[in-house]
């Protein structure tokens, strides 16, 4: 299926990596920074078709056939015509010297570009409107259940309640964290042999997925746990790991991942926070951090602080694993030493943000994690693929959302004596939504089942994100022109949605890294 399109596209990247390595001959990548996100675009397309076609491949029903024909048809008249960056960034094939190459894709492929598919957009709203969704079957009744599981679960205990956590501005109750860890929430990834579940990054998608569609805050709850335990299973100590593994996998700890700093963002080798060892062989914390979520209620700070101050870059820096009193709406930062103030925000909410400020404050001698110096930088960059699938799992899940949001309005919102679904603008915007909802779907799924083989996947970790954080804002953005006057509203859903979506091509690397990160990998010729 969909076999000579896939070739036509390839060859299509082929050309652009060529083109770009050409430009970039006597010039540094950052000098060329459009021309190399635009090829990252261009691979991150390609690989999102590869994707959706294996997925459709696998099923046999109509609905799910017409979603992989518009993905195609879209897809490839994107990458002739002009492929979206971002709201106002459009790479054409001009960017790269690809006019030729273009021309080449555009007729190799005009069975599918050049034809009017405005049938197959009403086909599948349609589809939508009798209640039909494409396949989300693994094939697999493990993984199935386990969806399901969450699925039940988020439609009980997170949706009816989200948007009132949402505008009060609520941390999600300790009940609903404590039913989360019943689930095996914070221990998908965490051997058995210390209390979890010892399963792999497609499970935590599946769970992720399922409780953003919820709502952010709850899919995002369980990220701190992924973070924390990932670092420690890879980098622990024998003693860290009986230590903190087990109180993590069962909800007892909740870690909070305390890295960023207000002048640096993604540049960590400038960190300034120092730890140094005091007499008695403790550790004496000094410094700030910023944008550190969930900080108040956790039980354990992964920090990262430059312990060997000689050292210049990311050399210096070393890992703790810092215990610390859980807080209190009254008293949210009871430990000495450490302060804290609330960073306000438009959405991502449910853990809150904070500026830390560390005068002094004290952590074990034993808080080094592995217990070697030096090694933090290092010991973070294992975790950021996890994270990074991780996080387009959260994006597919608030796409999802928003799609459903779009439709069920479309679905009852009348004018001009009919449903606005029967309108063929609103009908094409829910059509397309879904459409991107699988490719980023399945691209995020792809870069699991990477991570998952033990194989390094920067690079598939990094477009899962690029193409899920885009899916989740244009469908947000979709789903609230839908609603029209009304989506603007703080009383309706859709506007936390919106709020929510927009982060997620922000955080654990904003889309300008990933697409950094995704062309020099393809240049060097790492996959």
């Amino acid at each position: 299926m969909f076999n000579s399109e896939l070739v036509a596209a390839r060859d299509y990247q082929a050309a652009a990596r060529a083109a770009l390595a050409a430009l970039l001959e006597g010039s540094r990548i950052d000098e060329r920074q459009r021309a190399a996100h635009g090829f990252a675009w261009i691979a991150t397309s390609v690989a999102a078709l590869e994707a959706t076609a294996t997925w459709a491949a696998r099923s046999g029903s109509a609905l799910d056939h017409a979603v992989a024909r518009l993905a195609f048809a879209e897809t490839l008249a994107q990458l002739v015509g002009g492929l979206p960056m971002g709201q106002n960034e459009i790479v054409r094939p001009a960017d790269l010297g690809l006019g030729q190459a273009a021309r080449v894709l555009a007729e190799t492929c005009a069975d599918m570009i050049a034809v009017d598919h405005a049938q197959t957009r009403a086909e599948i709203a349609a589809a939508l409107t009798q209640g039909q969704w494409p396949s989300d079957s693994f094939g697999d009744a493990d993984l199935d259940t386990i969806r399901d599981q969450f699925r039940r679960f988020t439609d009980a205990q997170i949706l009816p309640h989200a948007h009132k956590w949402h505008l009060a501005n609520a941390l999600i109750p300790d009940e609903t964290v404590h039913a989360m860890a019943d689930l095996g929430t914070f221990g998908v990834c965490i051997p058995e042999e210390f209390g979890g579940l010892g399963l792999g990054k497609l499970v935590m998608c599946v769970v992720t997925e399922e409780l953003s569609r919820g709502w952010i805050g709850a899919g995002s709850l369980g990220t701190r746990s992924e973070i924390a335990g990932e670092l420690i299973v890879l980098g622990g100590t024998p003693d860290q790991k009986a230590h903190w593994l087990p109180a993590i996998a069962s909800g007892e700890v909740l870690p909070t991942a305390v890295f960023t700093e207000p002048d640096t963002g993604s540049d960590l080798g400038s960190l300034q926070t120092r730890a140094r060892r005091s007499a008695s062989g403790e550790w004496v914390i000094d410094g700030a951090k910023t944008w550190i979520t969930h900080a108040a209620r956790s039980d354990m700070m992964t920090l990262l602080a430059r312990t060997l101050p000689e050292a210049k870059g990311y050399a210096g820096l070393s890992m703790l694993l810092v215990p610390k009193p859980r807080g209190s709406e009254a008293e949210p930062f009871p430990a000495q030493g450490m302060t804290g103030s609330e960073i306000e925000v438009l959405g991502y909410r449910g853990m809150r943000e904070y500026a830390l400020q560390f005068d002094g404050m004290a952590a074990p001698a034993d808080a080094l994690l592995g217990g070697e110096e030096g090694q933090g930088f290092k010991q973070l960059m294992r975790t950021f693929e996890g994270a990074r699938i991780q996080t387009a799992a959260r994006a597919v899940g608030v796409a999802r959302r928003a799609l459903e949001l779009g439709l069920d309005y479309a679905l009852n919102r009348k004018q001009f004596g009919k449903a606005i679904v029967q309108f063929p603008r609103v009908a094409d915007k829910l059509a397309m939504s879904l459409v991107d909802v699988v490719m980023a779907r399945e691209l995020t799924y792809a870069a699991a089942r990477a991570k998952d083989s033990g194989k390094r996947c920067d690079i598939e970790a990094g477009m899962a994100k690029l193409l899920a954080a885009r899916t989740a804002w244009a469908n947000a953005d979709a789903a609230l022109q839908i609603h029209g006057g009304n989506g603007y509203a703080l009383e309706y859903e859709i506007s936390r949605v919106l709020c929510d979506a927009r982060i997620l091509s922000i955080f654990e690397g904003a889309a300008e890294i990933q697409a950094q990160v995704i062309a020099k990998g393809l240049l060097e010729g790492r996959n």
